[in-house]
């Protein structure tokens, strides 16, 4: 047996440390009695290469499972190459497209380079794995036991399921079979514990159930807490718009942050921060008045997230050019210059020239929020028409760009 060479933490004290995050704790006992043994624990980290767009909301998890790696224990970071092919119907009320295998491994790569954001990398920490490895070649015998081990009525118990049947829309029979092949994963990698949102335990749960079916200790399942995204009600997602990517600069992050509701200054600082728990409810509190304590209490959290991630230098930057922006009514000293190499009629189309990388729906959002400005005023129609003279356009809370239309000589209009 292999024994952790760091020194070993009381299991109260490790399961202590992960509470803060943790909304429930799926065998609580046995993850004790692992602990108490002192062998690395192996955590399962199953993604499926679907959206490689990490955000906050997915680091809680992280974050927790990076805790552990510090006490020595293995993160094993399963691609789910396999089951992207299936397409997991948490969620949806529709049958999710299959994606080809070039997007499912460019995928692939994007996820290891933004979860290595907070994971440790060295071998003996993390190993990634690939559930192709056990599926491709398992014989349709073998596979057919496993989904005798498993009932429809199991199945079909899943809320998503019963509010599709209700409202007549089609299952297909691949996604019925999904959390099977999910649960089954656990029991190919021999995984102790894991760490997922709620939205997860069922599919996690069969894992629990094949690993005893199968003669293998059940793993530890811990579910986490689930934040709402930055508009405070949907939770964060990139359709909507309303997320802190990981990949995010730290000027992003701090100015997403800045703009969220009062009433979420409290539940992010508990779940995106390691502030003291008398501090977050100091910040709950001041957010709570409203005004300039809230802002406060705004940029105190804005703060603590970007060090988190860059570094106590990069957020005594963002503070300094925050508080000099805003307090001081000054425009930022690096605003990025774009030539409109096309002619834009609206407002909606000037947005997508200086902001290709967002779809036409979200700058659409961007606008109907109150979000825009173009030249200090407040834009609210995405159809409204665009002079076509130098103008200085704010998108978001803290994205500025100074716009040149081209002349027809290819020099820049000085307005």
């Amino acid at each position: 047996m292999i024994l952790l060479e760091h020194t070993p933490m009381e299991p109260s004290a490790v399961i202590d440390r992960l509470r803060r995050t943790t909304d429930a704790i799926v065998g609580e006992a046995d993850l004790r009695e692992r602990l108490a043994v002192g062998r690395p624990l192996r955590i399962k980290y199953g993604v499926d290469l679907t959206a490689p767009h990490l955000h906050l909301g997915h680091a809680v998890n992280l974050w927790m499972m990076r805790q552990l790696q510090d006490l020595g224990h293995q993160v094993v970071f399963l691609l789910g190459d396999l089951t992207t092919r299936v397409g997991d119907p948490t969620g949806r009320s529709d049958t999710r497209p299959v994606l080809t295998p070039e997007a499912i491994e460019a995928n692939a790569s994007s996820f290891l380079d933004q979860a290595s954001l907070v994971l440790r990398t060295e071998p003996s920490l993390l190993e990634v794995r690939r559930n192709s490895e056990w599926y491709d070649g398992m014989k349709i015998a073998e596979l057919l036991g496993l989904f005798g081990q498993v009932t429809h009525a199991q199945l079909v118990s899943r809320d998503m399921f019963r509010a599709r049947i209700e409202a007549g829309r089609e299952i297909a029979v691949h996604e019925l079979v999904y959390p099977v092949l999910q649960g089954y994963d656990s029991f190919a990698m021999r995984s102790d514990l894991t760490i997922v949102g709620s939205d997860q335990l069922f599919n996690e749960q069969l894992g629990r159930h094949f690993q005893q079916r199968l003669g293998m200790p059940p793993q530890v399942v811990i579910t986490t807490t689930i934040t709402p995204g930055l508009d405070g009600r949907a939770k964060q997602s990139k359709s909507l718009n309303n997320y802190i990517a990981l990949t995010d600069t730290p000027r992003d992050k701090f100015g997403k942050l800045m703009s969220i509701p009062d009433h979420l200054v409290e539940p992010y600082a508990h779940v995106y921060t390691e502030l003291p728990l008398d501090t977050v409810a100091a910040l709950a509190a001041s957010a709570a008045t409203g005004g300039p304590a809230a802002r406060d209490a705004k940029l105190r959290l804005a703060a603590a997230v970007v060090t988190r991630y860059h570094g106590a230098g990069a957020a005594r930057a963002e503070l300094t050019a925050f508080q000099e922006t805003f307090s001081g009514r000054s425009l930022p000293a690096d605003i990025p210059t774009v030539v409109l190499e096309q002619p834009v009629a609206t407002v909606l189309d000037l947005l997508a020239a200086i902001r290709p990388a967002d779809t036409r729906s979200q700058l659409r959002r961007l606008v109907q929020q109150g979000a825009v400005t173009i030249n200090d005023a407040r834009v609210s129609d995405p159809t409204s028409p665009v002079d076509p003279v130098e103008l200085i356009v704010r998108s978001g809370p803290r994205t500025w760009h100074r716009v040149h239309p081209r002349t027809g000589t290819g020099v820049p209009s000085n307005g």
